[in-house]
């Protein structure tokens, strides 16, 4: 269990590095510029961790999956950008192989 919650904090942390890239405005702001090396910096040390108990093919579906459907639903909610039917079908892609991938090793 702590594993997961510490999955769950990698992904935290790595959803925060992703909205400090865009906040940076192209490393033109120094605060949020910072925060991207510091987030993502933690975020590969508690995915480390998960790592050590969790299947590492599991760990990074988890984390890419759940961080990038994140990502896009806060890109499209906050940032204003576009919302159309491609977009959430592939957000939905995204978490069906996450989900495929947890069925797998629940099959071994």
């Amino acid at each position: 269990m702590q594993a997961w919650l510490t999955l769950g904090c990698a992904i935290l942390l790595e959803i925060a590095g992703t909205i400090s890239m865009k906040l940076s405005y192209g490393f033109t702001r120094l605060w949020p510029s910072i925060l991207i090396f510091v987030f993502y910096s933690a975020s590969f040390v508690a995915l480390t961790f998960a790592i050590k108990r969790i299947e590492v093919s599991v760990v990074y579906a988890v984390w890419s999956a759940v961080g990038t459907a994140a990502v896009a639903t806060i890109g499209m909610w906050y940032f204003q950008e576009t919302v159309n039917v491609i977009k959430i079908a592939s957000i939905v892609l995204i978490i069906i192989g996450m989900i495929g991938v947890n069925l797998g090793q629940a099959l071994d």
